[in-house]
């Protein structure tokens, strides 16, 4: 039997007064997961979406960032429980301040964790479901049907390449 290969923990974090949130979050996060190994600049999230104006509020940026240590890809589920808790830590009065969408990098794919069924997504267990956002094919991250607007973006693909590339060189490294 084959072992899954070690995956690289990525998180795409967003909010209003991302900076601000970003800061409160870091800490509580690498307590949980272990030190960042990159953190994109800010990138726009709103011009994709309305759906978390109202619970979040206006101006929504986000950050994608790495974690140092591999995991296991059968951690997401509870990888996406933990952070789950984490945004309801720093909701005020209900309502979200701070939105963690976990996932991971593979050198052949993006996975993203989420509550939601859809056609496209896959039972992990403990109410998850995870769904190949992006497939890395001939030197660069393809889209597909149901890839989210924001991740069809160059910007956003150039960030995950650069967490992609980090990934190897921790590959290569577990391999030798």
């Amino acid at each position: 039997m084959k072992v899954p290969d070690l995956v690289n923990l990525v998180m795409f974090i967003f909010a209003s007064h991302i900076d601000y949130w970003f800061n409160e979050l870091k800490p509580v996060l690498e307590e949980r997961f272990g030190p960042m190994d990159y953190v994109s600049d800010n990138l726009d999230f709103e011009k994709y979406t309305l759906y978390y104006s109202e619970e979040m509020g206006q101006g929504l940026k986000g950050k994608l960032v790495s974690f140092e240590r591999l995991i296991h890809p059968y951690q997401l589920a509870d990888i996406k429980l933990e952070t789950n808790s984490i945004e309801k830590m720093f909701s005020i009065e209900g309502k979200r301040k701070v939105n963690i969408d976990p996932g991971y990098i593979h050198h052949t794919q993006f996975v993203l964790a989420s509550t939601k069924h859809w056609g496209n997504r896959i039972y992990i267990g403990k109410g998850i479901y995870a769904e190949v956002t992006l497939a890395y094919v001939r030197g660069k991250f393809k889209d597909m049907e149901f890839t989210y607007p924001n991740y069809r973006e160059e910007e956003y693909k150039k960030h995950l390449e650069k967490i992609r590339e980090i990934y190897l060189k921790k590959r290569r490294k577990i391999l030798k």
